[in-house]
Protein backbone atom coordinates (compact mmCIF):
# COMPACT_ATOMS: atom_id res chain seq x y z
CA UNK A 1 0.00 0.00 0.00
CA UNK A 2 1.15 3.67 -0.83
CA UNK A 3 2.33 6.26 2.02
CA UNK A 4 1.35 9.62 2.08
CA UNK A 5 5.24 10.28 2.15
CA UNK A 6 5.19 8.53 -1.40
CA UNK A 7 2.72 10.29 -3.65
CA UNK A 8 4.26 13.03 -5.51
CA UNK A 9 3.85 16.73 -3.47
CA UNK A 10 0.94 17.98 -5.28
CA UNK A 11 -1.22 14.73 -4.33
CA UNK A 12 0.24 15.21 -0.64
CA UNK A 13 -1.22 18.76 -0.98
CA UNK A 14 -4.46 17.78 -2.06
CA UNK A 15 -5.27 15.29 0.03
CA UNK A 16 -4.08 17.62 3.02
CA UNK A 17 -6.29 20.62 1.95
CA UNK A 18 -9.38 18.12 0.56
CA UNK A 19 -12.39 18.61 3.01
CA UNK A 20 -13.18 14.88 3.25
CA UNK A 21 -16.89 14.26 4.10
CA UNK A 22 -17.61 12.17 7.34
CA UNK A 23 -20.84 9.25 7.36
CA UNK A 24 -22.21 7.89 9.90
CA UNK A 25 -22.31 3.96 8.69
CA UNK A 26 -24.35 2.73 11.67
CA UNK A 27 -26.20 0.86 12.23
CA UNK A 28 -25.05 -0.63 8.62
CA UNK A 29 -26.18 -3.75 6.77
CA UNK A 30 -26.74 -6.86 8.42
CA UNK A 31 -25.35 -10.06 6.41
CA UNK A 32 -28.26 -12.97 7.37
CA UNK A 33 -27.45 -15.74 4.55
CA UNK A 34 -24.24 -17.77 3.93
CA UNK A 35 -22.04 -17.01 1.00
CA UNK A 36 -22.92 -19.66 -0.73
CA UNK A 37 -26.60 -18.73 -1.10
CA UNK A 38 -25.62 -14.91 -2.24
CA UNK A 39 -26.29 -12.99 -5.34
CA UNK A 40 -23.19 -10.80 -5.63
CA UNK A 41 -22.78 -7.64 -7.30
CA UNK A 42 -19.22 -6.28 -8.50
CA UNK A 43 -18.37 -2.33 -8.26
CA UNK A 44 -15.52 -0.59 -9.24
CA UNK A 45 -14.34 2.63 -9.32
CA UNK A 46 -11.46 2.19 -11.87
CA UNK A 47 -13.78 3.87 -14.39
CA UNK A 48 -13.73 0.96 -16.99
CA UNK A 49 -16.44 0.41 -19.41
CA UNK A 50 -17.04 -1.54 -22.92
CA UNK A 51 -15.88 -0.22 -26.32
CA UNK A 52 -19.40 0.33 -27.20
CA UNK A 53 -19.91 2.96 -24.23
CA UNK A 54 -18.75 6.27 -23.80
CA UNK A 55 -15.84 6.77 -22.06
CA UNK A 56 -15.72 8.77 -18.44
CA UNK A 57 -15.74 12.17 -19.43
CA UNK A 58 -12.29 14.20 -17.70
CA UNK A 59 -14.10 17.28 -18.30
CA UNK A 60 -16.77 17.38 -15.41
CA UNK A 61 -15.80 19.27 -12.92
CA UNK A 62 -15.42 17.39 -9.52
CA UNK A 63 -15.84 14.62 -11.70
CA UNK A 64 -17.52 12.38 -13.76
CA UNK A 65 -20.78 11.10 -11.40
CA UNK A 66 -22.32 8.53 -14.07
CA UNK A 67 -22.11 4.93 -13.88
CA UNK A 68 -21.63 2.00 -16.72
CA UNK A 69 -23.00 -1.28 -16.46
CA UNK A 70 -20.94 -4.44 -17.58
CA UNK A 71 -22.39 -7.53 -18.29
CA UNK A 72 -22.09 -10.48 -16.02
CA UNK A 73 -20.89 -12.28 -19.17
CA UNK A 74 -18.04 -9.81 -20.54
CA UNK A 75 -14.74 -10.23 -20.88
CA UNK A 76 -12.62 -8.23 -18.54
CA UNK A 77 -10.05 -8.02 -21.52
CA UNK A 78 -12.06 -6.27 -23.50
CA UNK A 79 -13.08 -3.58 -20.73
CA UNK A 80 -11.13 -0.38 -21.38
CA UNK A 81 -10.31 2.58 -18.52
CA UNK A 82 -10.90 6.29 -18.65
CA UNK A 83 -10.18 6.62 -14.54
CA UNK A 84 -8.90 10.47 -14.88
CA UNK A 85 -6.47 10.48 -11.57
CA UNK A 86 -2.60 10.50 -12.07
CA UNK A 87 -2.30 9.26 -8.83
CA UNK A 88 -4.13 5.98 -10.03
CA UNK A 89 -0.79 3.84 -11.60
CA UNK A 90 -3.03 2.22 -14.44
CA UNK A 91 -0.02 -0.34 -15.22
CA UNK A 92 -0.96 -3.65 -13.29
CA UNK A 93 -4.96 -2.53 -14.27
CA UNK A 94 -3.85 -2.61 -17.76
CA UNK A 95 -2.07 -6.08 -17.84
CA UNK A 96 -4.97 -7.49 -15.92
CA UNK A 97 -7.84 -5.96 -15.25
CA UNK A 98 -8.79 -8.10 -12.68
CA UNK A 99 -6.94 -5.94 -10.45
CA UNK A 100 -9.56 -3.43 -10.51
CA UNK A 101 -12.34 -5.82 -11.64
CA UNK A 102 -11.78 -9.28 -10.06
CA UNK A 103 -15.22 -10.70 -12.14
CA UNK A 104 -12.72 -13.96 -13.27
CA UNK A 105 -12.09 -14.81 -9.74
CA UNK A 106 -15.33 -14.48 -8.47
CA UNK A 107 -16.71 -16.69 -11.67
CA UNK A 108 -14.35 -19.41 -10.29
CA UNK A 109 -15.27 -19.11 -6.45
CA UNK A 110 -19.12 -19.19 -7.95
CA UNK A 111 -17.83 -22.66 -9.63
CA UNK A 112 -16.23 -23.62 -6.11
CA UNK A 113 -19.16 -23.04 -4.57
CA UNK A 114 -17.77 -20.72 -2.98
CA UNK A 115 -20.10 -18.05 -3.05
CA UNK A 116 -23.93 -18.20 -4.77
CA UNK A 117 -24.16 -16.67 -8.24
CA UNK A 118 -23.23 -13.25 -9.59
CA UNK A 119 -25.54 -10.81 -10.48
CA UNK A 120 -25.94 -10.56 -14.53
CA UNK A 121 -24.91 -6.77 -14.55
CA UNK A 122 -22.03 -4.98 -12.48
CA UNK A 123 -21.30 -1.34 -12.22
CA UNK A 124 -18.23 0.91 -12.75
CA UNK A 125 -18.10 3.99 -11.73
CA UNK A 126 -15.18 6.84 -11.55
CA UNK A 127 -13.27 6.91 -9.06
CA UNK A 128 -11.16 10.36 -8.13
CA UNK A 129 -14.66 12.26 -7.48
CA UNK A 130 -13.80 15.10 -5.83
CA UNK A 131 -17.36 17.02 -5.37
CA UNK A 132 -19.36 14.15 -4.55
CA UNK A 133 -22.69 15.79 -3.89
CA UNK A 134 -24.53 14.35 -7.27
CA UNK A 135 -23.19 11.03 -6.91
CA UNK A 136 -24.32 10.80 -3.45
CA UNK A 137 -27.83 12.55 -4.43
CA UNK A 138 -28.44 11.10 -7.85
CA UNK A 139 -25.92 8.39 -8.74
CA UNK A 140 -25.57 6.27 -5.81
CA UNK A 141 -29.50 6.03 -5.39
CA UNK A 142 -30.33 5.21 -9.09
CA UNK A 143 -27.80 1.87 -8.79
CA UNK A 144 -29.17 1.20 -5.52
CA UNK A 145 -32.72 0.92 -6.98
CA UNK A 146 -31.03 -1.17 -10.02
CA UNK A 147 -29.58 -3.65 -7.01
CA UNK A 148 -32.94 -3.96 -5.28
CA UNK A 149 -34.34 -4.85 -8.93
CA UNK A 150 -32.26 -7.83 -9.24
CA UNK A 151 -32.26 -8.69 -5.14
CA UNK A 152 -28.92 -8.35 -4.74
CA UNK A 153 -27.22 -9.89 -1.06
CA UNK A 154 -23.96 -7.99 -1.31
CA UNK A 155 -21.91 -5.85 -3.28
CA UNK A 156 -18.11 -6.33 -3.86
CA UNK A 157 -16.70 -2.71 -3.87
CA UNK A 158 -13.07 -2.53 -5.58
CA UNK A 159 -11.95 1.42 -4.69
CA UNK A 160 -9.15 2.90 -6.69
Amino acid sequence: MARIQNLKFAHRLFMRAYRYRSFDWSPGAHFNKALSESKFVLVTTAALYLPEQPPFSHDVRGGDCSFRELPGNVDVNQLNIAHRSSAFDQTGARKDRNLVFPLDRFRELVAQRTLGTLNHRHFSFMGSITAPGRLISETAPAVTQLLQEDQVDAAFLVPV
